[in-house]
């Protein structure tokens, strides 16, 4: 009971946590702050921002270099909130030593907001170069970045000040783990004591010999210390007794205070760092598919996806595993539909409409559109319509057989559709847009029977590109509603990563075994 460990030693140090940023240079900077202007441009040409945040020494810069890696097609930037210090005054200079390089108010926010804002209008910018023995930029020329599909803002507190989280489509937080580090001394050595107890500090061993102290370490802190002290002793040459004091004084406090809570705002938490690659493939293959988005809907305005949730992630996820028994697939498939289908019925007109609230009140609203059917490419469309009749009471709902093999879908078997169908807006249902060539063969059997191109809403679950850029370029006055983007088709013409065959394993028809099954 009497050793104590690293965590416990370093919070209890005296020093207060906003030592080292100057109450009185806050105060000025404050004052005079100005706010960063963000211009009018045009949503469709920005870049895709991805934040990576965590703790100093946690993978962060490695788990960015993996993922620039992976995206070596793409036009990709990094900004390192590490350029955005601010110089340090003559006074400050002489107390470096007291300065809290990992406060919020180290870091010039108004000059990275303004360099942010210009990459995202598409312009080119200067980076500065931060020079960490002098302490200030313009020393080293500034970098000149141009236009990225891609921008990677990385830095301990890049999710700390909202503006600067508000311009990000994904927010990742690095987490170390258990790992082995391999931590290697100069003519000095440091007695660790494991699991977590540090003794003897202050002594120094010294030697003729580098030693390395093989170190297994599973709390967090005492991964990122050792990865600081390797990196500042090792790489950069300083006094292992100012690196553990500045550690002690700044570096756990201000994680605690200021980098932890942040946590909180993470789409993604990357547990092990740069080690993690699974994780990184994920996220890498997440981006390319809000970038084939991006590219689909700056090209047709009338495409619309919904827009992406955990919960919705959640039950692709669920829905695209092959191991996901039918009823569950059933149940979660629905739930898409159901959001889809709510999703395509607000894009029909509606008109304004007054009612008389029981209080009495006067509440202007709308009125649904009455002049409304569904039509359902048989069989896997059949599947939307109890989401389509939940949601409108009554309506009526039209039959479309197509043969999807050997005439490239393009073969017209069966058609049942209401009458006055020319007279109604049309929600067509199919679950996969594929090749695209069943839904124009689809379409084209509406226009005949006088539907408005202008009048058809075209409901999916996922859709390939090749589908859309079909079905779009044909009937330009379609609108597609769909909940997910794909890669794209294999050789087979086979959505991928796709879900299979939806018909079948909606209606239970992909494996005869399963009428065996109590359950079933």
């Amino acid at each position: 009971m009497g050793t104590k460990s690293v965590v416990d030693l370093m919070e209890s140090s005296s020093e207060v946590h906003f030592s080292g940023v100057y109450m009185d240079d806050i105060e000025q900077r404050n004052a005079g702050t100005e706010q960063p202007t963000t211009s009018a441009t045009d949503m469709n040409k920005q870049p895709f921002v991805i934040g990576v945040a965590g703790g100093a020494a946690s993978g962060k810069t490695s788990v960015c270099d993996l993922i620039i890696q992976q995206l070596h097609d793409q036009r990709v930037v990094l900004v390192n909130q590490d350029s955005f210090y601010h110089n340090l005054t003559e006074e400050q200079l002489i107390r470096v030593q007291d300065y809290n390089f990992d406060h919020p108010e180290a870091f010039d926010t108004e000059h990275l907001l303004r360099v942010m804002d210009k990459l995202k209008c598409g312009q080119a910018v200067d980076i500065p170069k931060y020079d960490f023995k002098g302490y200030k930029t313009g020393v080293f020329p500034a970098r000149r970045v141009n236009l990225a599909d891609v921008i990677i803002l990385e830095g301990i507190l890049v999710f700390h000040d909202p503006r600067v989280r508000a311009l990000m489509n994904m927010k990742i937080f690095v987490d170390t783990g258990s790992v082995v580090i391999f931590i290697p001394f100069g003519p000095v050595g440091l007695n660790f004591t494991l699991r977590n107890s540090f003794c003897d500090i202050g002594e120094w061993i010294s030697c003729t010999l580098s030693k390395i102290v093989h170190v297994l370490l599973t709390a967090d802190a005492d991964i990122r210390l050792a990865r600081r002290i390797k990196r500042d002793t090792a790489d950069n040459a300083r006094d292992i007794g100012a690196v553990l004091d500045q550690y002690s004084k700044f570096v756990k406090p201000a994680f605690d205070d200021f980098i932890l809570p942040t946590k909180k705002y993470a789409d993604i938490i990357i547990p092990r760092g740069g080690d993690n690659h699974v994780a990184i493939d994920l996220i890498v293959q997440h981006i390319r598919m809000k970038l084939g988005q991006h590219d689909l809907c700056k090209i047709y305005p009338s495409l619309y996806v919904i827009q992406s949730t955990f919960q919705i992630r959640g039950m692709h996820t669920l829905i695209r595993d092959s191991q996901t028994t039918k009823h569950d697939f059933v149940f979660y498939s629905d739930r898409l539909i159901r959001l889809v289908v709510e999703h395509g019925l607000g894009h029909l007109p509606f008109t304004e409409k007054q009612v008389i609230t029981p209080t009495g009140s006067v509440y202007s609203g709308v009125d649904f559109c009455k002049r409304l059917c569904g039509v359902s490419i048989i069989r896997s469309g059949e599947s939307m319509e109890n989401a389509l009749r939940a949601c409108c009471k009554g309506i009526k709902i039209g039959k479309i057989l197509i043969h999807r093999e050997g005439d490239n879908g393009q073969q017209l078997i069966y058609e049942k559709l209401p009458k006055d169908i020319s007279d109604r807006h049309v929600l067509l249902l199919d679950p996969i847009l594929g090749t695209g060539n069943s839904a124009v063969q689809a379409i084209s059997l509406l226009l005949k029977k006088g539907v408005p191109e202008s009048n058809i809403i075209f409901l999916n679950l996922i859709s390939a590109p090749q589908g859309v850029h079909v079905v779009c370029k044909s009937f330009p006055k379609i609108k597609i509603v769909t909940s997910d983007i794909e890669i794209g088709l294999n050789e087979d013409f086979r959505v991928i990563p796709g879900m299979g065959e939806f018909g079948d394993r909606y209606f239970g028809t992909d494996d005869d075994r399963q009428v065996l099954l109590p359950s079933q």
